[in-house]
């Protein structure tokens, strides 16, 4: 195809079609319709450029003329309330729900190789002399040591925020970077095991697992849901890359991580939760019964969020992802 000849051939009409987008509301009944005829022609345009003579300057201004009359002749399409209690109701806990497959095993394994590191950590005086001095490892296991004031050191609201957006971060690098081939999520997750394991380990040594866990338990149980299920995602997606399915890998990263990019919002606002918790009820003065009963619950209120709302969207076809007449049209693929 000769380019300069294409484009001599149909400048004018991209120029009436620019002409009419600027007109806006104020167009007549035929100039609509002719807006709807240009926009099609020039969106044909724009396909036999960018497959036959790709030139980065016109295929710029063609796309932007394209995106342009779309929105014009399809109408900008503006999120509302209810796209939000749509999205808190069917879309979030249906995408958690349907990606469980990888969330549960990965929260699974983590809390057995937290188990068996804090056991090998416990029971081996060697590793903690490794990890620290034995004046500083008293400091944080002893009573009212920094394993325990930790929680109390600065003020709840404080607290609770810095730990909403530490976990939101951790969570959301798990999301992000699942598509490096699940590397960097497993890393994260790794190293959130390790902490966790440290912990358990050098209390577990020092005879006091038990107040260990009265401080982990009230916020760890729906916190670290999030970030298994975070991870999990995160890989899913990283598996995504080596074997897109039915689809193209272009098609099926694309909805995968607009999957993943909802999970992100949501999570953020699960680790909310999380994080008041870990702010207000891990430090104060209740009972560890009552404060482990609230962990509890607020971990069984996630869970059949998850599997009572989640499971039924999920089962009417929702997937967390954007409704699919705003999705691009996937083309054919071969079986």
């Amino acid at each position: 195809m000769d380019l300069d000849v294409f484009v001599h051939s149909h400048r004018i009409e991209w120029d009436r079609l620019d002409h009419l987008l600027h007109r806006g509301r104020k167009l007549t009944g035929a100039e609509a319709d002719e807006l709807v005829d240009l926009y099609q022609r020039t969106a044909t345009h724009l396909s036999l450029i960018q497959s036959s003579a790709p030139d980065p300057l016109l295929t710029a201004r063609l796309t932007q003329l394209v995106a342009r009359a779309r929105s014009t002749v399809t109408g900008a399409r503006r999120a509302s309330w209810r796209d939000a209690v749509h999205f808190l109701t069917a879309g979030f806990p249906a995408a958690v729900y349907r990606s469980r497959h990888w969330w549960i095993p990965t929260a699974v394994l983590s809390a057995l190789l937290a188990a068996l590191m804090g056991w090998w950590i416990g029971t081996h005086p060697e590793v903690q002399a490794a990890i620290a001095a034995p004046e500083d490892l008293r400091r944080l296991t002893s009573p009212g040591g920094e394993y325990e004031t930790y929680y109390s050191s600065h003020p709840a609201a404080s607290f609770a925020a810095q730990v909403w957006t530490n976990n939101a971060q951790a969570a959301a690098m798990c999301l992000v970077l699942g598509a490096f081939l699940c590397v960097p999520v497993i890393w994260v997750l790794f190293v959130n095991v390790l902490n966790l394991a440290v912990g358990i380990g050098l209390m577990s040594s020092a005879g006091r697992l038990d107040t260990f866990l009265g401080l982990i338990l009230p916020h760890g149980l729906l916190e670290l849901t999030a970030v298994f299920v975070a991870a999990g995602t995160g890989l899913r997606l990283g598996w995504t890359v080596i074997d897109p399915g039915p689809h193209t890998r272009r098609t099926a990263l694309a909805q995968q991580g607009r999957a993943a990019l909802g999970m992100a919002i949501g999570l953020a606002l699960v680790l909310f939760v999380s994080g008041v918790i870990e702010g207000f009820v891990t430090p104060s003065g209740l009972p560890t019964w009552a404060r482990i009963a609230i962990g509890i619950a607020a971990e069984l209120g996630f869970l059949a969020y998850v599997y009572i709302l989640g499971g039924r969207a999920a089962r009417a076809g929702d997937a967390g992802d954007i409704a699919a007449g705003e999705r691009s049209a996937e083309l054919p693929v071969a079986a």
